[in-house]
């Protein structure tokens, strides 16, 4: 569902824009992984075969060169305590998380590609895994078709929330399925007692979260213009709003992400705008957009300057998505909306 090609910055926290209601950038998620000599958890017992969004894939022992492509897959290694084991990363939805830095590497600091990097400069890494965050990550146009990446000794795992065939696809995404993912990767990388910490974090972070209960109305916009992409209602921004007490304008629309047009979202009048910070598609120029146009300006969250601003890479199923909800959660009880 993007709709340009991020540029990463620098290895700094993404810091929201002055339109939000003033809380503080999201610190990113706990890493309990962080400074930690070896895992103390149960050991991965060899081989781990999975069905990954349809695709059998065996690992005989844990990766140990690893390439990531999105910023969900590079922010789960580094959370696990994985960072050592990245040999490239690519597609970078934004800046990583303040807290996750120190356990970056020079190929986290230096992306293969800011979009997806092709087949010849993944190879030339000699990785035994590619984690991907989208299934068109690992396709003949991307960086290797799956099977002809087995065939050259290359494994490859996408992260199952992005799956999207029927029975594979979380439908809707809920934040089990997110700690499976976790939990999955611990297992993989022989981390399980890191993930098992991780999880347990993010669980109790997660239940001190207090939704809101005055009944309102958002509109999850992403991106786009024109027609803006917006969350629709089985994906990671339906499952963070529902979590904080906001209806979705868009619940009607069964997908993770959906165009909807302007006079369906006029006619909804949100109470609430979430806008997601992108460098293709930043949150003050959708709130200059709306501001400045005339079927828009007039909207109750416009007027009254209810703006949510989130960073991209928070978005998206992964290990920022607990961060993500308590960090709309607190900016929304700021608002003063009825």
């Amino acid at each position: 569902m993007r709709h340009g090609v991020a540029v990463v910055a620098a290895l700094s926290v993404l810091g929201l824009a002055a339109c939000t209601s003033g809380s503080s950038a999201p610190s990113g998620p706990t890493s309990p992984a962080a400074g930690a000599a070896a895992d103390a958890g149960p050991r991965t017992t060899y081989p781990v075969d999975l069905d990954n969004c349809g695709t059998k894939v065996s690992f005989e022992a844990a990766p140990t060169r690893v390439v990531t492509i999105k910023s969900s897959t590079t922010e789960m290694m580094l959370a696990l305590g994985l960072g050592s084991k990245i040999v490239g990363t690519a597609f970078l939805d934004g800046p990583i998380p303040k807290n996750l830095v120190s356990q970056a590497n020079q190929a986290v600091a230096s992306p293969l590609s800011d979009k997806v990097p092709a087949s010849e400069a993944v190879l030339a890494l000699q990785p035994d895994l590619v984690y991907a965050g989208w299934e068109s990550n690992v396709t003949a146009q991307g960086a290797g078709d799956r099977a002809t990446l087995a065939k050259l000794g290359v494994n490859t795992y996408v992260s199952p929330s992005a799956c999207q065939e029927t029975g594979y696809q979380p439908d809707p995404l809920t934040y089990d399925d997110v700690f499976g993912e976790i939990q999955e990767v611990g297992k993989v990388f022989d981390v399980q007692g890191r993930a098992a910490a991780l999880v347990a974090q993010q669980k109790k972070e997660l239940a001190a979260i207090r939704p809101d209960t005055r009944g309102l109305t958002a509109l999850w916009w992403s991106s786009g213009d024109d027609t803006p992409y917006v969350g629709g209602d089985i994906g990671a921004p339906a499952m963070i709003l529902k979590q904080v007490g906001l209806t979705n304008v868009a619940a009607g629309v069964h997908a993770t992400w959906t165009p909807l047009g302007w006079e369906s979202i006029v006619a909804a009048d949100p109470d609430v705008m979430v806008l997601v910070d992108a460098s293709w598609n930043t949150a003050q120029a959708k709130i200059d957009f709306l501001e400045s146009n005339a079927a828009t300006k007039n909207l109750t969250a416009v007027k009254e300057h209810r703006f949510v601003v989130l960073p991209f890479a928070s978005t998206e199923a992964g290990v920022r998505n607990v961060d993500a909800t308590r960090t709309l959660a607190a900016d929304l009880a700021k608002l003063g909306a009825p």
